[in-house]
């Protein structure tokens, strides 16, 4: 098949990885219908728009009349009752559905390393929204309803026509989380930045259209079952990202590579006040070699670091989102933890 006759629906299409799989797609000539409430930014030109809400029935009706579609790639599944229904729906008018999860289906994320054969949560795939629990560092009800997300697609598409995509950390231009921009941000301002734990930790976030690419790959390789997709493990350090975001920026900020230890007895949030930075063994040690085997590839964290950079300035923001606001660590906060470090290290 060539790549004109490739007809792919993306149910979600623009935001951050959505907008990213369309892109992709467009850019290699695929035929690409997006389907949204039309509530967020409009989706990149070039694509057929159908507007509905994946919750109502006749909406779902209608844009199955739509159809036919290669393939699907979900990236707005978020309830696993929802996701068998409109799955179900499109089966007939589809040959792939790929589904966009995430490695908090994994019980042992973030302590434990990880492959995809670790056991994943319990769910049910008829689930509403408000199964599972939030376990402090542990499991938490996003990572539930995603496994029974991943559940209600096998059940409908069948193992064979199924594939399930697990992320860690995505990165890169139009991220709306906001964790790589404040990193820059921070950077950009200069002076004595704290910087978390130590610079020989390794990390493993991906570049959003490395993620893109390997979607589509998997539609024309025919490529099923469940993939992790992160960086290789060991490939790139927290000094690494922290360095490239200072190259970036071109501003001569000095990184104070405060202990863990000592940023925990000062009440410094793992995850959101220094965004990336987690202690658990497990954060980044998951195994993407199945998914680097069928072709994933990663391209260099600096080049991540400088097209995100380039986006903000020329005039990116982060869509608006609940987990947005939790990121970053105040000034008046970063000064105090800096200031009891030296006092205690003289």
């Amino acid at each position: 098949m060539r790549a004109g006759d490739r007809r792919l629906l993306v149910l979600g299409g623009t935001w951050f990885v959505g907008h990213a799989v369309v892109s992709a797609a467009l850019d290699a000539g695929w035929d690409v219908t997006v389907f949204n409430r039309g509530n967020s930014p409009s989706a990149p030109n070039g694509v057929r728009l159908i507007q509905g809400d994946r919750t109502l029935p006749p909406d779902v009706a209608a844009l199955v009349a739509a159809g036919p579609w290669d393939a699907v790639v979900d990236t707005s599944g978020y309830v696993p009752a929802n996701v068998l229904s409109v799955a179900k729906d499109l089966s007939s008018v589809a040959e792939r559905y790929v589904f966009m999860s995430t490695v908090s289906v994994y019980r042992d994320w973030p302590v434990k390393p990880l492959t995809e054969e670790s056991e994943v949560l319990p769910c049910p795939p008829e689930s509403g929204p408000d199964y599972g629990t939030d376990t402090e560092d542990g499991p938490t009800r996003y990572g539930y309803q995603k496994s029974g997300c991943e559940a209600a697609v096998t059940v409908a598409f069948g193992g064979e026509r199924a594939t399930l995509l697990r992320p860690g950390v995505i990165l890169g231009p139009r991220e709306y989380v906001g964790r790589l921009p404040w990193w820059l941000r921070r950077a950009a301002a200069g002076g004595n930045v704290l910087a978390p734990g130590s610079p020989d930790r390794t990390i493993q976030p991906i570049d959003v259209r490395d993620v893109a690419a390997f979607a589509l790959r998997t539609i024309t390789d025919g490529l099923s079952g469940a993939f992790n997709l992160c960086r290789p493990v060991g490939s790139n350090t927290f000094g690494d990202l922290l360095r490239a975001c200072a190259a970036t920026t071109g501003e001569a900020a000095l990184f104070t590579w405060v202990p863990d230890e000592v940023l925990q007895r000062h009440g410094v949030r793992q995850w959101s006040e220094l965004p990336l930075w987690r202690t658990f063994d497990g954060v980044w040690q998951v195994d993407s070699t199945k998914a680097e085997n069928a072709g994933l590839h990663c391209r260099p964290l600096n080049e991540t670091v400088a097209d995100t950079w380039q986006w903000l300035k020329n005039g990116g923001v982060a869509l608006v989102n609940d987990r947005a606001g939790e990121i970053g660590l105040s000034p008046d906060k970063e000064a105090r933890v800096l200031a009891a470090w030296r006092s205690s290290a003289d």
